[in-house]
């Protein structure tokens, strides 16, 4: 499965219409994230979200919540 190039170096993506975080290493939520973003124009909304740290605990800390 291709990956955004943008967010080819990032584990954790959040959206932000959502406030909800993406683990792309997990290939059901990848899966998910995928989807939400070619219905959603996510990318062309600027609703994408990467961290730096690139962990859960700083996607948390921003006020995202991991899915499921």
């Amino acid at each position: 499965m291709s990956w955004l190039r943008r967010f080819e170096h990032h584990r954790f993506v959040g959206t932000r219409d959502s406030m909800v975080v993406y683990d792309s290493e997990d290939e059901a939520e990848r899966a998910l994230l995928d989807a939400r973003i070619d219905e959603g124009d996510l990318f062309e909304a600027n609703l994408l979200q990467t961290f730096g740290p690139d962990t859960l605990a700083e996607a948390r800390n921003r006020g995202f919540l991991p899915l499921g």
